[in-house]
């Protein structure tokens, strides 16, 4: 009877164990960094309209991600010039998505929703309100710039300017549209230190 009792019992803690196996897994891979030349984890954030953008839905194209912060002279000088809106205009109609990412502690949805209207800046504003992302992309500055391929996979990281006549990731969407590998992958960005929300 105890042998009978035991194996039913056996069946379910191993059932249990499968069951709850893929879930840490999933949590192990929300951990994973982004890095240069491998393939980005997807995530998902909300705009400032409170729609929910993953970067699954933008598979098969080139994707910019740009962290913002209007309270950092830098970032807001950057947008007064509209270097990032003529940029993000200039490949817009070439299949290339622009995901402004804001992960400033405390930053509020409506404040960011006014300032893209007075800014003129067309692409979404997403809130990284737990600073997940930022800290998967490892993102030291307002602005920081991050380019993905087709396919998938991170080919720039760094600032979106040598503050003279090169603009970096109009350089490296230029190379991945002619299908060439980015010729600068990797620069140092510069800007205000991104203000993570405390853990």
């Amino acid at each position: 009877m105890t042998i009978r009792w035991m194996l039913p019992m056996l069946g379910l803690a191993l059932a249990g164990l499968l069951v709850f196996a893929p879930s840490n897994a999933a949590e192990k891979g929300d951990m994973v960094s982004a890095e240069l030349g491998k393939e980005v984890p997807n995530f998902a954030l909300k705009d400032t309209f409170g729609k929910e953008f993953k970067l699954s839905e933008f598979k098969g194209k080139t994707i910019v991600l740009e962290w913002v912060n209007q309270g950092c002279p830098v970032s807001k000088g950057a947008h007064k010039k509209k270097i990032m809106q003529d940029t993000y205009a200039k490949y817009a109609g070439k299949e290339v998505i622009w995901l402004g990412i804001d992960t400033t502690a405390g930053a509020q949805p409506e404040k960011n929703r006014v300032y893209a209207a007075e800014m003129g800046i067309a692409f979404p504003i997403l809130h990284d309100t737990d600073g997940k992302v930022g800290r998967m992309f490892g993102a030291k500055t307002t602005p920081h710039m991050f380019v993905i391929d087709k396919s998938g996979k991170l080919a720039y990281t760094g600032a979106i300017d040598d503050q003279g006549k090169t603009n970096y990731v109009a350089a490296a969407l230029d190379d991945l549209l002619a299908g060439r590998t980015v010729g600068t992958p990797k620069t140092d960005p510069y800007g205000c230190s991104v203000k993570y929300p405390k853990d």
